[in-house]
């Protein structure tokens, strides 16, 4: 079964994935041209929010276990608009993150957005993210830049279970009638997600989606397997592309209501 990555992996990753982005951002034909999957924002809106953003999970990092918000950083330096100095500046936030990672043990409590999930509130969780929204955005540059590219593969892997326990576990009451819905990716890795009355519970199954005896979905029990890579599975969760990339087989409700769904509202 899958085993999520350790923290001088994520170390290295954020530092890859940064890297990428910042190569992107050095391709783009201009830096007020759209990103297509972020049309609000032109690459300059998308070179602000990873170098602020991670100027600021730094700090936030660095703020210690006791912190009861995100940090706001001191000292950062204007975004440059010169296109070489912003690759410069970008290198200069994800160094700033990285740091401050490097400084905690992956079990060190830090403050974070998700508060009803699967997902601990600790340095570790937090780099485990953060890999995550490099990775989504790089793509972002990638792509308008010309020259997308699929999510590296130990990225990708981790990235669907690190999606599913932060973003989608939950124990808000699942509204409908209860239901399965295992994540199968081609490299190897399963989920399930159980969602009825105590919310939505994510567990692991075998690499090839099996089940066990003392974990059969209950006959009667809507249920939907969709399989894929495991890059096109995780930008399917985060918009970037649609969801008729899954292969999909059983009961494709459960999916509609599953993106639907926002507990607590």
């Amino acid at each position: 079964m899958h085993t999520p990555l350790e923290l001088p992996d994520l170390l290295r990753l954020i530092d890859d994935r940064s890297a990428a982005f910042r190569a992107a951002i050095a391709a783009a034909p201009d830096l007020d041209a759209q990103v297509p999957t972020c049309p609000d924002w032109t690459v300059r809106d998308l070179a602000r929010h990873i170098g602020m953003g991670r100027f600021t999970w730094g700090a936030t990092v660095a703020s210690g276990p006791e912190a009861t918000a995100k940090a706001t950083p001191e000292g950062v330096p204007e975004m440059p608009q010169d296109r070489d100095e912003l690759v410069a500046w970008l290198e200069a936030a994800a160094q700033a993150l990285l740091d401050a990672l490097s400084e905690v043990d992956a079990e060190r409590r830090c403050w974070v957005p998700w508060t009803d999930s699967q997902s601990p509130a600790t340095c570790g969780a937090v780099a485990r993210h953060q890999v995550q929204e490099i990775a989504i955005h790089t793509h972002d540059a990638q792509l308008t830049a010309g020259v997308p590219e699929p999510l590296p593969e130990d990225v990708a892997v981790d990235g669907v279970e690190e999606f599913l326990v932060t973003c989608v576990a939950t124990t808000f009451a699942w509204p409908h009638e209860p239901a399965v819905l295992d994540y199968v990716v081609d490299e190897g890795g399963a989920w399930r997600i159980r969602l009825n009355a105590d919310g939505a519970q994510v567990t692991r199954l075998p690499d090839d989606g099996s089940s066990t005896s003392d974990d059969a979905v209950p006959a009667g029990t809507r249920h939907l397997v969709g399989r894929s890579t495991a890059s096109d599975l995780v930008f399917s969760f985060y918009a970037r592309v649609p969801l008729d990339r899954l292969r999909l087989e059983g009961d494709t409700l459960v999916l509609d209501q599953l993106v639907d769904w926002d507990p607590g509202a």
